[in-house]
Order: C-alpha cells, then sequence, then structure tokens
C-alpha cells in the first residue's frame, strides 16, 4: 500500500462531493460538498476549492468516480465527469488523477442515509459526501488487495490548436 492521502471525488450535474482518506490510506471520510459550476465550465469555484484541498492535505492522489451503466457501458455522464478529470488533472499536476467505477455508488449512499435515520430530504446535503466515500474507500480497499493503484489514470492531451484557414 502506497503511504499517503487520497482525495475521492463524486462529481455530480450539480454538486461535487469530497472525501479524504488518512495518510495511511486505510479510511476515508466525508469532507465537504461543493456546489458545482456549470457542466460546461471547468474552471470554476468548485474546482479551485478542489485544488486547494489538494494543496493542503498534500494528497498522494485524487480518485475520481466514473458513473457507468449496470453492463458497463459509459454514457453522456461519464463523458461528462471525464471532461472534468481531465481539467482536473491539469489544474492540480503533477498529483495524479485516477478513475475508477462508481457504479451504484449514489444508490448507496442513499440507502446508508436513510438506514442511518437521516430523511429523504436532507439526503441532498450530504449524499454527495458519503457516495465519495463510498468511491474512495472502494479504491483503497482495491489496492489493499491488488497490491497496485486502482482505476485508469487520467492522461493529460495537451490541448487541440485549432488550425485557421489561410
Amino acid at each position: 500500500m502506497r503511504p499517503g492521502a487520497r482525495l475521492g471525488v463524486d462529481v455530480g450535474a450539480v454538486r461535487v462531493g469530497l472525501a479524504m482518506s488518512d495518510p495511511a490510506g486505510v479510511l476515508a471520510t466525508p469532507v465537504r460538498t461543493l456546489p458545482r459550476a456549470d457542466a460546461e465550465e471547468l474552471d470554476g469555484a468548485d474546482m479551485l476549492a478542489l485544488a486547494e484541498a489538494v494543496t493542503e492535505h498534500e494528497a498522494l492522489e485524487v480518485v475520481v468516480g466514473l458513473p457507468r451503466s449496470l453492463s458497463g457501458e459509459e454514457g453522456p455522464a461519464a463523458a461528462s465527469v471525464r471532461r472534468y478529470a481531465v481539467a482536473l488533472a491539469r489544474r492540480i499536476a503533477p498529483v495524479p488523477v485516477r478513475l475508477v467505477d462508481e457504479r451504484l455508488t449514489t444508490v448507496d449512499a442513499h440507502r446508508t442515509l436513510h438506514e442511518s435515520g437521516r430523511a429523504g430530504r436532507r439526503h441532498r446535503e450530504v449524499v454527495d459526501q458519503a457516495a465519495a466515500v463510498l468511491i474512495l474507500q472502494s479504491a483503497l480497499d482495491a489496492e489493499r488487495t491488488a497490491g497496485t493503484a486502482p482505476g485508469e489514470i487520467v492522461a493529460l492531451r495537451k490541448p487541440r490548436h485549432r488550425r485557421t484557414p489561410g
């Protein structure tokens, strides 16, 4: 197991949930929920807050949940998260960003909150944090079991330059 704190991120259409591991990389705990900037804006206040959290906690890496369907296919939500992860990776380089499968984490987070007695209307306040905890804890457990870093590393691509006719 690689030592170092990791930041877990659940990217939603409206909010971004954050979780953090302990420095040993054993246990994930909730941190906060950020309002998400417009889905097309990849340089908003949420991105700034994530970068600050990486610096503040001296994160070894950031683990972002990748929403896939039950069949494993990726749809529009996954494409949006991939764009977000690339923008985040550019902002926090050289700290790596990894994408890990997050199937059903939001459903599990709602179930856990309901079982804890939290009313359904109040789930929205913390469900993104709870999902981030599940994403990060799953990644930590997978690394401990397999002995290798989980998911896929987000490769930094150089921005495309458009050719101008001429």
